[in-house]
């Protein structure tokens, strides 16, 4: 697939979580932050999950769903998600085809390239964040919200 730019439509992707199947559509009427990161437990990945973690009520606040993807299995997101008390979904990849679809597969196709994708309320890519640095990541999705005016 060709690479996602802002403006397209973001692919009506479903994938596994803790909870059952979930998809884009699933979030109709509300923005969506999707964001890919490599793997469970390591301190990037952990260190991101827990700053989305810890701003999700300001995400609330701006009427957007928050969405983790990675390739590991339901079975380590169960782990990860409880050890840390994540309260929003994360979706299982193991076959990687999130990850082709959006074009954020890392350099050794195993895992997912740090890749944010904001989304609206109609599903259509409003902001990418492309090798996303961890430190204050969640602040700066918060703050493109706001600056967008997609509250």
């Amino acid at each position: 697939m060709a690479k996602l730019k802002v403006g397209d439509k973001f692919p009506d992707l479903k994938g596994e979580t803790v909870d059952g199947e979930i998809g884009i559509k699933d979030f109709q009427g509300k923005n969506i932050v999707v964001y890919f990161y490599p793997k469970d437990n390591t301190p990037g990945c952990t260190k991101e999950a827990k700053d989305f973690r810890d701003y999700k009520d300001q995400f609330d606040e701006s009427n957007t769903k928050i969405v983790g993807i990675s390739t590991d299995s339901i079975k380590s997101h169960k782990k990860f998600s409880e050890k840390y008390e994540l309260n929003f979904a994360l979706l299982s990849d193991k076959d990687k085809i999130l990850c082709s679809a959006c074009g954020v597969k890392g350099a050794t196709g195993k895992t997912a390239k740090r890749t944010t994708f904001l989304l609206d309320k109609n599903g259509v890519i409003k902001h990418i964040w492309e090798n996303v640095n961890v430190k204050g990541h969640a602040e700066d999705v918060l703050q493109k919200i706001k600056d967008l005016n997609m509250q």
